[in-house]
């Protein structure tokens, strides 16, 4: 059974949400706080994001393995514009502190294997329908597909329609969902009505 708040994560609740969700398939959106996770603390970075109201669910310092949680899945977090926070039965939205130069997914990654199984419990699947996001700044020019986002699953801040932002860069999202499940599918040009047909 799914849990609102992910175990063993510190709680520091938002007063305020994006709202409820809008119901579809579950996905999670990683996004990058620039900063050093080798000296800003995971709580001053949620602490930040609640003062700027736009609450993200964690926030994650994958070098020192601390995690905040300010949100239940079950509400909108603020990171992304208009309504896009609130599709899915979940968005889990999930500020990693570090820099879209340098990808996240070459440090320790502590607490990941938490994160994931929570992630699970919430149905969200493990594939990533957009292919790997571009290294930063190629990223802030990504494409932004509608039907890839409709199907669910993990993306990164820069495949979000809508967005006009360039992170999380090119992190390896085969330490994030699995090798297994990136050679289940990996988006080639063309292929994106095969794609849907298989939804």
């Amino acid at each position: 059974m799914a849990q609102a708040w992910l175990p063993g994560a510190s709680r520091l609740p938002s007063p305020g949400d994006s709202g409820a969700m809008l119901g579809g398939a579950p996905r999670t959106v990683w996004f990058i706080w620039p900063a050093d996770p080798q000296g800003v603390s995971a709580r001053s970075v949620a602490q930040r994001l609640i003062q700027l109201h736009r609450p993200s669910h964690l926030v994650w310092n994958p070098v020192t393995g601390e995690i905040v949680q300010s949100l239940p899945p079950t509400r909108a977090a603020g990171g992304l514009t208009a309504d896009r926070g609130r599709n899915g039965r979940v968005c889990v939205q999930i500020q990693v502190i570090g820099s879209a130069r340098e990808p996240f997914t070459d440090t320790k990654l502590d607490g990941l294997d938490d994160i994931l199984a929570w992630l699970d419990s919430w149905g969200v699947p493990r594939r990533w329908p957009a292919g790997p996001p571009l290294p930063y700044p190629h990223s802030v020019a990504a494409e932004r597909n509608k039907r890839l986002w409709a199907r669910g699953g993990h993306f990164g801040h820069s495949q979000v329609p809508g967005s006009r932002e360039g992170d999380p860069g090119s992190i390896d999202i085969a330490r994030i969902i699995g090798e297994e499940a990136l050679n289940l599918e990996v988006p080639l040009p063309g292929s994106e009505f095969r794609l849907l047909q298989e939804v």
